[in-house]
């Protein structure tokens, strides 16, 4: 599924009609180019399932928590790792479980060491919007994009 976002509402507006397909245990990976607006989708999701308080970009502390009513949802940022074994050196091995959403920026950087995700969402800067590519790889990714009301 591919969809040009001509402005920040658009890509909030995604990330708010992603929310309600996010089932517990699922993993979303966000690529995309710095700027390309994967904390603004994060943001997005957030506000949609009732999260008022900053939604912060977790660049630096690599990990921000939200407990959405009976859903733990976990926003990582990889952007400052050197080495794929930094993931596991920084213990987010638990955080991947059956209760959890983690919802994953720059997965690459763990060089294979995350588990496989559920969805994945490529984000690029394109003009003065983004275009974005989502990809569902398990049958929970497939069902979360069926809900998608775009």
């Amino acid at each position: 599924m591919t969809r040009f976002l001509a402005t920040e509402a658009d890509t909030l507006a995604l990330g708010a009609a992603l929310a309600p397909g996010l089932r517990p245990g699922m993993v979303i990976y966000l690529s995309g180019d710095l700027g390309a607006g994967k904390t603004t989708l994060v943001r997005g999701v957030l506000r949609a399932l009732g999260v008022t308080e900053r939604v912060k970009s977790p660049t630096f502390t690599l990990l921000e928590l939200y407990m959405v009513s009976s859903l733990y949802l976990h926003h990582f940022d990889f952007y400052r790792f050197n080495r794929s074994e930094e993931w596991v050196d920084a213990g987010f091995r638990e955080y991947f479980n059956s209760e959890s959403v983690c919802l994953v920026e720059w997965p690459e950087k763990a060089g294979g060491q995350l588990p496989a995700p559920d969805v994945r969402i490529e984000m690029k800067v394109d003009g003065s919007g983004r275009s974005v590519t989502i990809s569902a790889y398990t049958e929970a990714g497939k069902e979360c994009l069926k809900r998608l009301q775009l």
